[in-house]
């Protein structure tokens, strides 16, 4: 086995030489905005008139003198989804706690917060991925008045911890702290949800019953419990040191979530250029910083999405990473919780058994992260291997607890779940994927079997339906990757071919679609690159043409020979219609998209 320090000594090293051109032009743009000071200098007495017109007059005094400090907040506050409804009191709280510092705060502005839990499986789910993108632009407009000395980014979920992050990075000469809401309180136990979704799609009970399931699992204000997406962005907030130490996972609406928001406000004063420790989002955010986001996301076995936005939020940094550091970095650094899907136990059970300090101590302790990095909270990522308590009205840390409550939950590195964290990349005559076998038991890591072929997911439930899904089976679901329909999450496949599986079939799912961070017990090759619509491979394949599936060697290919397999027509998506729900609205970022090795970004030029 390699050495995992000396591992994650070459792997930031080699990020840090292939990405030296494009950091060091990023860096030198981030130098020429901060020499300029504060923006609102530049501005015209009529532009300052219309920045402030509407202040209370206190903000207004301060803001006319232009020596202190302004502070942007940019929120995904709607009251539909859970994780956001708690975001709705956060300015207020907020703006007081940078006024208390001496500065003054605006509400900059909004943008939009889907949810993939409502859109899953629906026509809305086809504009998930490319909402980040719309979230980074928002997130640029809302900066763009030239106004604000550092910005303070509300947000949860999916796609718009990302692209909150993204958008900041094109202003990476200002400070940032991300807000969290927190996960809601537990609700239904993770294995008798998963058993009446699985029952359901038996037939055995009916919508009603699955409806209250659901509805006694997803129950209250706060994030999903489940270790999907929009709590593995938490995660990697804290561990890039984007958060107050220990801020990720604090049930919303109580005094410590309060603490923590109020926190935030105080000690973004402090890291503005007019503060006395000017951090800039730009200097936090390098190399050292993303190989402790990818270390994170294994060591909790987290979301896949993560290969395709921590790839975007890299590059608008200036850093390039690839699926190849992601693999190496699997191999060496160990798997150190059980959270649901990987387990059944929640992000509340995770966070009381130790939480994100008692893992960041483990990992620093391991050598498995960098220490030297600059965070909001300071020099040095050890601030984050502490926990947040209430202390005099306000928040104080403390060291995290020295042993894990749970280790059924988390557990320390000398004893891990697995000596790996269980992602891979695979390679052979279809192109480049990932897969994620934190949950896949042994057992079911290979597969070798015939393709069934289909062109979406309907297709493969109708199927289901009809009970034509007999024997071992590895499906291919082709035409969903960005620049096909938007690359939907295609969890509405998982309780069907859970149930074939459990049934005792092999079964395996291949697609140029995304699984997400709800990825679960069937092996999943996903984000198969060079998509269908991009001319990829995986229309090559033909019903009944063996598939091997192998995540221990890290191979995917179709075992026909290679003359037969060149001599076959390429054949090309027919497509739909992409109208409805705003499909339309989306052309040019489908027509633009990179693929998703490359972050299938649709904003700067397409690497074909």
């Amino acid at each position: 086995m390699a050495d995992p320090q000396a591992t994650l000594q070459a792997v930031t090293e080699r990020i840090r030489r292939r990405s030296e051109a494009q950091r060091s032009a990023y860096l030198a743009r981030l130098a020429e905005a901060a020499e300029q000071g504060p923006m609102r200098t530049a501005l015209s007495c009529t532009n300052l008139a219309h920045a402030f017109a509407s202040a209370p007059d206190a903000d207004k005094a301060r803001l006319k003198a232009l020596q202190k400090m302004n502070v942007g907040i940019v929120s995904a506050y709607n009251d539909m989804l859970s994780a956001h409804q708690p975001l709705e009191g956060f300015p207020a709280l907020l703006k007081q706690a940078v006024r208390e510092g001496g500065g003054t705060a605006q509400f900059a502005g909004g943008v939009p917060a889907m949810c993939d839990g409502v859109t899953q499986g629906q026509p809305g789910m086809e504009l998930s991925l490319f909402s980040r993108d719309v979230i980074a632009m928002a997130t640029g407009v809302a900066l763009s008045h030239n106004t604000f000395d550092g910005g303070l980014c509300l947000g949860v979920c999916d796609k718009i911890v990302p692209g909150l992050l993204i958008g900041a990075l094109h202003f990476g000469h200002l400070p940032f702290i991300f807000v969290p809401a927190g996960p809601m309180t537990s609700g239904m136990p993770n294995d008798e949800k998963a058993r009446i979704r699985a029952l359901y799609a038996e037939g055995k009970v009916g919508r009603e019953a699955l409806l209250e399931s659901e509805s006694r699992s997803y129950h209250g204000p706060g994030t999903c419990t489940f270790y999907g997406t929009a709590n593995s962005n938490q995660m990697l907030m804290e561990i890039m040191g984007l958060h107050m130490p220990g801020a990720a996972f604090v049930n919303p609406n109580t005094p410590l979530r309060d603490a923590l928001t109020i926190a935030a406000g105080h000690r973004i004063v402090k890291l503005t250029a007019q503060g006395d420790d000017y951090t800039p989002i730009g200097r936090v955010i390098d190399e050292r910083a993303i190989v402790n986001g990818i270390v994170g996301l294994l060591a909790t076995g987290g979301s896949t999405n993560h290969t395709i936005h921590l790839v975007a939020i890299a590059r608008a940094a200036g850093i390039s990473i690839q699926w190849d550091d992601f693999d190496a970095l699997s191999r060496v650094v160990p798997l150190l919780t059980r959270i649901y899907p990987n387990g059944q136990a929640d992000v509340n059970h995770f966070h009381a058994a130790g939480g994100m300090g008692f893992l960041i101590r483990e990992l620093l302790q391991a050598g498995l992260l960098h220490e030297d990095v600059l965070t909001v909270a300071g020099r040095g990522l050890s601030a984050y291997a502490e926990e947040p308590t209430l202390a005099d009205g306000g928040v104080a840390w403390q060291p995290a607890p020295s042993a894990s409550a749970d280790q059924s939950v988390l557990r320390p590195v000398a004893e891990p779940f697995s000596e790996d964290g269980g992602l891979r990349v695979l390679e052979g005559n279809l192109g480049r994927a990932v897969i994620k076998v934190s949950a896949v038991k042994p057992g079911h890591r290979v597969v070798e079997a015939p393709a069934r072929v289909f062109d979406g997911q309907q297709g493969v439930l109708e199927a289901f339906r009809a009970g034509e899904l007999s024997g071992d089976f590895v499906c291919v679901v082709r035409g969903q990757g960005p620049r096909a329909n938007g690359m939907p999450e295609l969890h509405k496949l998982t309780p069907e071919l859970g149930v074939l599986q459990a049934r005792g079939q092999k079964v395996a799912l291949v697609t140029d679609g995304r699984m997400s961070g709800a990825s679960g017990k069937v092996p999943a090759a996903i984000h198969l690159s060079p998509e269908w619509a991009s001319g990829g491979d995986i229309g090559r394949i033909r019903d009944g043409d063996p598939i091997r599936v192998d995540a221990e060697t890290g191979r995917l290919e179709v075992l026909v020979a290679a003359s037969e397999w060149q001599s076959r027509t390429l054949e090309r998506p027919e497509g739909e219609p992409q109208f409805g729900m705003g499909r339309e609205m989306f052309a040019g970022f489908r027509a633009s998209a990179g693929d998703a090795e490359n972050g299938a970004i649709s904003f700067w030029p397409r690497e074909e």
